[in-house]
Parts: structure tokens; sequence; C-alpha cells
């Protein structure tokens, strides 16, 4: 029924148009925010929808790839903030086969790709929910992506770097024009601090664009003032408002951009005649639930999950580290998707490590932990080699002294593989 996603199938998003104009464009029924990135996109989407979720508004969030369990994609605020369950994706999935079945076979389009028929059900369930405003993560890209059908209110810009770079360009500006694609006429646009050939790209897009631009570190500033292994504390100056002394569980110093970033888009809505007061802007960042991003789940030995995936993630995630946590000896549990930049996550993580555990995941683009190894000769003493996640995090722990600090990275798929470990077990007892 569905093809395997190709982000250059078609240089124009007509079949996902066609799609979802076959479904009564359930598309057009709510207002959405729309981010595109290459890292920090899922955690600004999360700041927004917990902030949006303090208020009376009717959100729904839409993010991609999910860490255990599929349904993690597809979420909504009220009248409690849940997934989608299983029973109703069951009950889309039989609403629109029929459809997709026809659609398949008489579309001039092709068949539709699993990540587009996946957005169309979340479109389609926010218009059962009657969600007001849906927080739309990009999947991919940005031009040519399957969100990319919406008129969003306000368009976000999260830092752009090298990810992906065989379907969106070798070069930044190449990466940049893509994701800069999402940004429609006369739109409202808030971006984070970008490279500055990445923030020449999104100055002309939004010159071309007639579009209004706020950016982190000239429009909005945020101020680090405490940091913590549960929280930190920092200050944030907005379009509007100043907030003092913000509280995040969300740690690094990335996620205070990340933070600033989607205080400035909530702050946009106000060209909408949306208002969202500072003290649910504050509560909301207080409770933002993002696992998998630099989350502490165990101590003595502490034990750390970061999905971080390219160089940029990778040295933010290190720099994070060093910030925040002490510890006597660092042993690292990696495992990286054979399409990510591998030896930018090396240069970054394997010299602060003590011991390196290779692995990988149960997902057909992970690279083999004895193929990581090779690459890493200069680590070939202090590293060794496991078959699967489950045996790395127990090798990790039986070498880890209360002192020390255990390192699980490289790959969301790895990361969402330890939660799910982490959760069976408690399940048995």
């Amino acid at each position: 029924m569905v093809s395997n996603y190709n982000y250059m199938a078609t240089m124009k998003l007509s079949r996902m148009a066609a799609l979802l104009d076959g479904l009564g464009n359930p598309h057009r029924t709510f207002k959405s925010i729309h981010i595109a990135g290459t890292k920090g996109k899922g955690s600004t989407c999360a700041f927004i929808y917990s902030i949006l979720k303090e208020t009376k508004i009717k959100v729904g969030l839409y993010t991609s790839p999910h860490l255990v369990d599929f349904k993690e994609r597809i979420r909504i605020s009220y009248p409690k903030d849940r997934t989608i369950d299983r029973a109703e994706l069951v009950t889309l999935v039989n609403r629109v086969k029929s459809f997709l079945d026809k659609f398949t076979k008489s579309s001039k389009f092709g068949s539709p790709s699993f990540f587009e028929v996946y957005t169309a059900l979340a479109f389609l369930f926010f218009n059962i929910q009657k969600v007001d405003i849906a927080v739309l993560e990009v999947g991919l890209g940005g031009r040519l992506d399957a969100t990319n059908v919406v008129d969003p209110i306000v368009i976000g810009i999260t830092p752009i770097s090298f990810d992906h770079t065989d379907k969106l360009g070798s070069t930044l500006e190449s990466i940049a024009k893509e994701k800069c694609g999402i940004i429609k006429d006369n739109a409202i646009v808030v971006s984070a601090e970008q490279d500055a050939k990445v923030t020449n790209c999104i100055h002309r897009v939004a010159d071309e664009k007639r579009a209004k631009l706020y950016e982190v570190g000239k429009n909005i500033f945020y101020e680090p003032l405490t940091m913590a292994p549960d929280r930190q504390i920092f200050n944030v100056r907005g379009i509007f408002e100043e907030y003092p002394s913000l509280t995040s569980p969300l740690l690094g110093r990335h996620q205070l951009a990340n933070a600033a970033t989607a205080i400035g888009i909530v702050e946009s809505l106000r060209f909408k005649d949306i208002a969202v007061s500072p003290y649910d802007i504050a509560t909301g960042i207080k409770n933002t639930d993002w696992p998998g991003r630099l989350q502490v789940i165990g101590r003595k030995p502490w034990i750390i999950l970061d999905g971080a995936q390219n160089e940029a993630s990778a040295r933010a995630l290190k720099e994070a580290i060093s910030a925040i946590f002490s510890y006597e000896n660092l042993i690292l549990v990696l495992g990286i998707s054979s399409d990510k930049d591998i030896d930018g996550i090396g240069a970054n993580l394997l010299p602060i490590a003590s011991k390196v555990i290779f692995t990988q995941s149960d997902n057909p683009r992970a690279t083999s932990p004895q193929d990581l190894r090779k690459r890493f000769q200069n680590y070939k003493k202090k590293s060794a080699v496991s078959r699967n996640v489950n045996e790395a995090v127990e090798l990790a722990r039986r070498e880890a002294k209360p002192q020390d600090l255990i390192l699980i990275t490289g790959s969301l798929y790895v990361v969402g593989e330890t939660l799910q470990i982490l959760q069976q077990r408690k399940t048995k007892g």
C-alpha cells in the first residue's frame, strides 16, 4: 500500500496535496506552527507544545522519529495530554485503507510514502479531535517534506548543520535552502542562532517571501544562570516580554537556545491575536517533557541517554556533559546509523571516554559494532564490541563504579531501545 520514502521522488508536493484532497483536506481545519532545522527541532516543538498546553488552546503535536512506541509521534493536549491510542490509529487506518488502495492505482503521482500516509493520519486525527493549533515537526529537509502542505501562522527554524547530505546537498547553503523551503509568503519566522552562511540564506528567503523575521541573538536573548543534573535556570528577553529565572528540565546550553526559540515563536502568536501569558510560558517551559535528550536515568553511576546523531549535536552533548556532571570515568555506549556523520560524532565523543562499547540498534541502517571499531582504530585498546544494545548496557553497568558516568548515544534508535529495555525490566518487577 505504501512505498519507501524518497525525499527526491517528486520535485513538488503534488502527491501529498492530492492525497489530502481525497481525504477532505483535514490540514485546513486547524492552525499550525511549522518547525524545520537540523538539530533541536523536536525539543523546540516540545517546548511550544508544553507552553500551549498550559492555556485553554487545544493543541496537537506531530514529531518524528519515535523512541519506543510509534504512537508517540501524534499527541493531543486535552482533555489530558496523551498520544493517539491503538484503537484510534486502527480506526483511522481502516477508514483510509480503501481510499489509499484506489489512490495508489489511479494516481499519476505514484504510491504515497509511509511518512506521507502517517502525516495524513495525524492531520485527520487533529481534525477529528478539533485541535486549535498543531505543532508540526518537519520530517526531513523542508521544501519537499510531507508536512509542507500547511499554511502556518508561525514558522520556526532551529539550528541548521550537516545531516542527510545525500538528500539535501553537501553544503550548508544547499541544506539551508531546502529547510527554508517551508517559509511562505508574508510569513512570521523565528530563527535560532545560525552559522553565517545559514543566516544569509534565511535572510534572502525571508526577503523574497516578504516574511517578518525574528532571530535569537538579535531580537530574542537568553542568559544561562545555573546548571544542575536535574534542571537549569536561565533568563530570556523576548520580543515583547522579559522572563527571569525560568526553569528547564531539559539540560544543556543548546536546550536554553531551543527554549528561547520556542518562546519567540509563542510570542509571535500575538501577531495572529493569540496571546499567551508570561506565567503560562514559564510554567510550560518548566513542565516540558522530551525523553532521550540528555536524559538522566540513573545515578551512582550516572546513566545518561542522548540521541545525538550528527557532529553538531555530538559537540553540544560533549559540552553539556563537561559543564553539568562530575565523574571519574566516562563509559561510552555508542551506536550510529550508517547514513549519519560517523566520523564527526566519533571525533567529539570518543576523546572524552575512558572506555567505549560499540553496539548497534535493531535497525537495518545501523553500522555494525565491528565496523565502528575498525573505523576508530586509535581507540581499539579501550574499546569493546557488543552484539546489541541490551548487551552493551549490561557490559557498561558491570564496568562502571558509583563515581563513573555511562553515556548511551549516537542514535535515537539506540536510545529508544535502551528506554524499552528499562521499561520491560520495570514491568517485570
